[in-house]
């Protein structure tokens, strides 16, 4: 007899890869224990099709269920789930989509998932307690260069070559034009959310590359010094004023000390 483990590895490939032979010789029970495992089989691919369909709805809104169902289908065979928390399946699902068959018609299919997989994201998230203004009016000016933030959960930044978050409000408001002509167009949006609400903002790509540097952890000094790299105009200060007053900031870290100010 395998030991558990070999059998649960069996187990999971006859589920996942539809490679019933290795686990057959340990099924038992029934006339025909295949056909159980294959209602297994059938559940675990149906679950996960139908957590991808609820995840984009706006995407079979642009280009049709049955197109997503099928690279559905195809996605969960190749790429299973790796973590236990089914919210957290599908981050790779646009650009898989992006290079099935019949997604070639529309160049801005993987833009467009791709923000609707983001504000899936921030929609469930929950506010943290900002950090107190005061926080910052006492900090070392000298030493502000070297302080790391943490941002809200319920943000992220997408740079895209599609004006994507356009046509996702048309989505949203429940509209469709009779034409409508999506022309390339570099943007730079920030997605904010929490408790089942979010919204898009488009930035300028200085306030969007220090807005999503700060939020990968990048000292305050780095993320001016990439923004000055992407506008020579722009104003450090200004920025880190907007985070506060956009009440973005939640913990502040001073590098040299390695302490958080935590204001959760």
């Amino acid at each position: 007899m395998p030991a558990l483990t070999e059998i649960q590895f069996r187990f999971r490939n006859a589920v996942i890869d539809g490679d019933s032979g290795p686990v057959a010789p340990v099924l038992v029970g029934g006339r025909n224990p295949q056909k159980r495992l294959a209602i297994h089989r059938r559940n675990y691919e149906t679950g996960l099709v139908d957590a991808l369909l609820l995840k984009f709805p706006a995407t079979r809104w642009l280009i049709g269920t049955p197109l997503v169902i099928e690279a559905a289908r195809q996605f969960i065979r190749r790429h299973p789930p790796q973590a236990p928390c089914i919210a957290e399946y599908g981050a790779a699902f646009p650009d898989f989509l992006s290079k099935c068959a019949g997604a070639e018609r529309l160049p801005y299919l993987r833009d467009f998932a791709e923000l609707e997989w983001l504000a899936g994201q921030v929609a469930i998230a929950i506010d943290a307690m900002p950090v107190d203004p005061e926080e910052f009016s006492k900090a070392d000016l000298k030493t502000l260069p070297d302080v790391r933030l943490t941002l809200q959960s319920g943000l992220r930044y997408l740079n895209a070559s599609w004006p994507v978050e356009n046509l996702l409000k048309l989505y949203l408001a429940e509209t469709a034009p009779d034409q409508l002509e999506l022309v390339p167009a570099r943007v730079w949006i920030e997605v904010r959310g929490a408790r089942g609400e979010f919204q898009l903002n488009r930035l300028d790509v200085a306030s969007f590359t220090f807005r999503k540097c700060v939020s990968e952890g990048c000292t305050l000094g780095e993320a001016a010094e990439r923004a000055l790299d992407a506008d020579a105009d722009f104003d450090p200060g200004q920025a880190l004023a907007a985070l506060i007053a956009n009440r973005f900031v939640t913990a502040v870290r001073q590098t040299a000390e390695d302490k958080f100010h935590d204001r959760l």
